[in-house]
């Protein structure tokens, strides 16, 4: 009996000792980090910013690579010098969007074994924003973002005018195409109005025919062309043209078969 127990308790130790080895195998290895040292950085960049008007951004902005980086090196600083524009960049557009920055509360660090991430929640004038700090593995600070904070009923007023607009589009377009659709029942009325104005527009380009001219025969007095003809026989045989009788003469239709 004894020795079932301690074959149990043996089992259960050796169990034990598998989870406790499972268990620590699932822990991320995070990196090695010094957290008041990289809070030191991030506070510097958002004192130094704070304090920095538009004309000193720029000239930092428009110095060369050597002379960029050489500075951040003499501040002790852990920055590229395309890394220092762009935060520059973020820290311009925050406070050209949200005023003049105030104050910032207590950092939390988040750490991955790729990289460092520090977050704070300050106060702009006009807005209350997270100030997002990004060291990679080799612990040199690569971005600062400058994301808004919204509250819950932000986030849900936000939502709702959203589904407002999106569901007034919708009823826009639909009522923009019924009016088209409504529309479709002129159409024939207007092709039939051009056609009409075509037909009309040939008939009056087309040349009036103008009457033939009637031609009248001359018709000329029997009667002298008689007392001519009559004076000239009488001229040719030496008589007188009392005794001549001029008849008609008409001519009577023949019968081709005959």
């Amino acid at each position: 009996m004894k020795k079932k127990i301690s074959l149990l308790l043996l089992v259960f130790v050796l169990a034990a000792t598998c989870l406790a080895g499972c268990g620590g195998s699932t822990e991320k290895a995070t990196l090695n980090y010094d957290e008041a040292t990289l809070q030191s950085y991030s506070e510097n960049i958002v004192q130094s910013f704070s304090q920095m008007s538009d004309d000193n951004f720029e000239l930092l902005k428009e110095e060369s690579e050597f002379a960029s980086n050489s500075r951040l090196l003499q501040a002790g600083l852990p920055i590229q010098c395309e890394d220092f524009r762009t935060m520059i960049e973020a820290w311009q557009n925050a406070t050209k969007e949200y005023g003049a920055y105030v104050e910032h509360g207590d950092w939390q660090i988040e750490a991955t074994d790729k990289d460092v991430t520090l977050t704070t929640t300050a106060d702009f004038e006009n807005k209350q924003t997270e100030l997002v700090f990004v060291f990679d593995e080799k612990l040199n600070m690569t971005s600062l973002t400058v994301d808004v904070h919204y509250t819950i009923g932000q986030i849900l007023e936000k939502a709702g005018l959203n589904t407002l607009l999106g569901m007034g589009t919708v009823f826009a377009v639909l009522i923009f195409i019924s009016l088209i659709i409504s529309l479709f029942k002129f159409i024939p009325a207007i092709e039939a109005k051009f056609k009409n104005k075509n037909k009309v527009e040939v008939a009056a380009q087309a040349p009036v025919s103008r009457p033939a001219p009637v031609q009248t025969a001359v018709v000329t007095d029997d009667t002298e062309l008689i007392a001519v003809i009559t004076a000239a026989i009488a001229a040719s045989e030496g008589t007188s043209s009392d005794g001549f009788i001029v008849r008609s003469i008409k001519r009577r239709k023949t019968n081709k078969w005959n």
